[in-house]
């Protein structure tokens, strides 16, 4: 089972690490559902117990009779998460990695993607996620051979954005630094990025336009201008 924290502004959801079994995915799925109308929480964070930050799945369970499945719920929340990854981080548990915004690697992490050795696919959108987080080729080398990244071999082919001697410190660092700033700012640039991603440049250049119209229409937007040219720190009220 996992747990979860909130001091407010931030949710830490903490995993068992090691094999994902059912209970806990689809008690994960629960609670992240449960956060996407949360105004309260400015942002996730993804953490493991165990010395592994998971698996997968190896018990014999179908994971497409998880659904929906764990990695889709995170990828509907409006907020930034951020996700310490210690340990092994493979297959199921990898697809759910990345489907977060800014991984934290310990240098011992270690990523495999390996459901087509085994006779089948990804199903919770580790191809195409895998396939946008790196190059295509590196993508289809690493699904096709099962192969196992290092940390730092992650980092530069941008699996990871960074590799940290205390992986869960330096999370709980970025999530306060995001905490901290206008969340509507962050989730507008969120939408920009993945969306924008999929259009063709002259859509994600007007869709980039339509955002900062709304947002400089919010209380959040004339508050950090408010600040700047009175040389304090912001007070975002996410409205």
């Amino acid at each position: 089972m996992l747990n979860t924290s909130d001091d407010g502004r931030t949710a830490t959801i903490t995993l068992p690490g090691g094999e994902l079994d059912e209970a806990t995915a689809r008690q994960l799925t629960s609670v992240l559902d449960s956060l996407i109308e949360d105004r309260a929480v400015r942002v996730v964070a993804l953490v493991a117990s165990g010395a592994d930050f998971g698996t997968g799945i190896t018990s014999g369970l179908d994971p497409l009779k998880v659904d929906p499945d764990p990695a889709s719920a995170l990828a509907r929340l409006r907020v930034p998460v951020v996700a310490a990854i210690t340990g092994a981080c493979y297959d199921e548990s990898l697809e759910v990695a990345l489907a977060t915004d800014i991984r934290v690697a310990d240098p011992s992490a270690t990523f495999r993607l390996a459901a087509a050795t085994e006779g089948c696919i990804p199903c919770w959108g580790g191809s195409q996620r895998l396939a946008r987080a790196i190059r295509p080729a590196e993508a289809t080398s690493m699904m096709l051979l099962g192969s196992t990244l290092t940390a730092d071999r992650a980092a530069s082919l941008g699996l990871i954005h960074e590799v940290a001697a205390d992986a869960r410190a330096r999370t709980s660092e970025i999530a306060e630094q995001l905490a901290g700033l206008g969340p509507l700012a962050l989730e507008f640039a969120k939408e920009a990025v993945h969306r924008g991603s999929e259009m063709p440049l002259r859509d994600g250049l007007r869709l980039e336009g339509d955002l900062n119209h709304l947002l400089a229409a919010t209380d959040d937007r004339a508050e950090g201008l408010a600040a700047f040219f009175d040389k304090r720190p912001p007070d975002f009220s996410g409205r």
